[in-house]
């Protein structure tokens, strides 16, 4: 007895079938997942940049302020001889919308100032960060 090896065409039609309507549903999915990825990410990176401004202030020693947007972010550094702030980094976080009641200022000891609730939003939903007074950030959904 002499046994084929391979696949027939049946089969493989079959396959190929059955995997393009696999990757259309897929392709069909993926869009709506794109706002909760860009929520997660925006989230993220908020508390990656406050996260950043305060331990910049520890290591520099100088004071170091997040100034926010709507869709994005200054980190500022006080200058001594000048007197005046200047602009460290400027951040644009795509697909959320943010919201804060002030801006933090993180001192050299890890503490801040002016202490802040930030809420990143979009049609996915919410998130509040805030920070206390010691400096710790803190992530919570809204529901």
């Amino acid at each position: 007895m002499v046994q084929e090896k391979g696949f027939t065409l049946a089969e493989t039609v079959l396959v190929l079938a059955l995997s393009g309507i696999v990757v259309c549903l897929l392709t069909l999915s993926m869009p709506g997942l794109a706002p909760k990825f860009r929520l997660t990410s925006g989230v993220w990176e908020i508390h990656t940049c406050l996260n950043e401004a305060r331990f910049k202030a520890i290591l520099t020693g100088t004071d170091v302020r997040v100034c926010f947007k709507p869709q994005g972010y200054n980190v500022e550094a006080y200058d001594e001889e000048a007197k005046s702030w200047r602009l460290a980094r400027h951040g644009l976080v795509e697909g959320v919308e943010i919201a804060a009641n002030n801006t933090p200022t993180f001192h050299p000891e890890g503490t801040v100032s002016d202490l802040a609730s930030i809420t990143v939003s979009n049609p996915r939903g919410s998130y509040k960060i805030t920070i206390a007074i010691s400096g710790r950030i803190k992530v919570a959904k809204l529901i």
